[in-house]
């Protein structure tokens, strides 16, 4: 092995590395699949239990594929930005009907595959597969960027074009599964974000940033935009059985394809939430009951949520069907909801800042 990177890494990863990660373990390519779209914007302690739980419910690419979707949302609740589950199924489904059921062993037919990008793809080949293929995540940019100081924000084509050509070159023909953990590893647990541990750093002698004394600059900032503030009612509107009222959402956007609750437009005042009720949907409502608002952060704008309850009269409770579901609590928790609405279902009397 000729890199000095790649054996410093290697090396340093033998003795402090991450060797027993549940994904380690009757390792192929659907338990790196899925751990690696887990991992993506969420932290490894985080993501374990979520792991572990899908494995045991969804043991292989066949089991998620035949699932109904409101059970692999429910196993994904928590975790955020549900996209990625329903992309998950929707490439199972092709593995199955189009690979017989076997992950392919090569980066463009990988790539083809929906939520699977090139970096995915590559972690799959080198981990499942034993490949040579160069990764570049959330952590291995910021490594490689300190290492070479490479300015600007990865997010920057010119820039991220600049780390795959650093990636590509370190990334070795052998232990390349091992590597590709090491290099995950240094940027989760030495060359983390803020506070770096350049002190414990097997790369720190070539670290080009380090040198200069400027490991902060390291990777570039994302050019800061103000997130814009929205707001909404959200009503748990719950009948005489003690039922509450759940709508789906679309398929596409904000929790798409998730269990939530009813809302309105958060222009009419309380004492006008009785009539909009009746006029939206139907119900025959009691006075609202305001509970305590809270706010929900999204990646692009911040959300004020504003829980008010109304007791639906029985007589015009409707019908359950494909888009509305009457639920006892305990019932409603099976679903895949968002995580601010299983909050405010667990504790309604708690709701919190989220």
């Amino acid at each position: 092995m000729s890199d000095r990177f790649a054996r410093d890494l290697l090396a340093w990863y033998d003795q402090h590395g991450r060797h027993d990660l549940p994904w380690h373990h009757n390792r192929n390519a659907y338990r790196v699949w899925v751990s690696e779209i887990m991992l993506q914007q969420t932290q490894v302690t985080t993501v374990i239990p979520y792991f572990e739980a899908f494995m045991q419910r969804f043991p292989d690419v066949q089991a998620l594929a035949a699932a109904p979707e409101d059970d692999v949302l429910s196993h994904w609740s928590g975790l955020g930005y549900y996209a990625r589950a329903r992309n998950l199924q929707k490439a199972a489904r092709t593995v199955v009907d189009e690979f017989g059921g076997e992950f392919p062993a090569d980066q463009g037919q990988l790539e083809s595959l929906t939520g699977i990008g090139r970096s995915t793809a590559a972690a799959i080949l080198a981990q499942a597969f034993g490949k040579r293929a160069a990764i570049l995540d959330g952590n291995v940019k910021r490594v490689l960027a300190r290492y070479h100081a490479v300015p600007g924000w990865p997010g920057q084509t010119s820039v991220l074009n600049a780390l795959w050509t650093h990636a590509e070159h370190h990334t070795p023909d052998s232990r390349v599964r091992d590597y590709t953990q090491a290099i995950m590893d240094l940027g989760a647990m030495v060359c983390t974000r803020s506070r770096p541990k350049c002190e414990q750093c097997p790369l720190q002698d070539g670290c080009t940033a380090y040198a200069k004394s400027e490991v902060s600059l390291y990777p570039g900032a994302k050019p800061k935009k103000a997130k814009p503030e929205k707001t909404t009612w959200m009503l748990i509107l719950e009948d005489d059985q003690g039922r509450i009222l759940l709508e789906r959402r679309p398929p596409s956007g904000i929790w798409g394809g998730l269990w939530s609750l009813p809302e309105l437009d958060p222009a009419l005042g309380a004492d006008e939430l009785p009539e909009a009720c009746g006029q939206t949907f139907g119900f025959d409502c009691g006075d609202a009951e305001l509970m305590s608002g809270f706010r929900h952060t999204f990646s692009h704008y911040h959300l004020h949520i504003q829980p008010a309850r109304l007791q639906v009269a029985a007589a015009s409770a409707v019908a359950d069907h494909s888009q509305q579901r009457w639920l006892h609590r305990d019932e409603a928790l099976t679903l895949g909801l968002p995580a601010p609405i299983r909050n405010l279902l667990t504790n309604p009397e708690q709701a919190t800042l989220i």
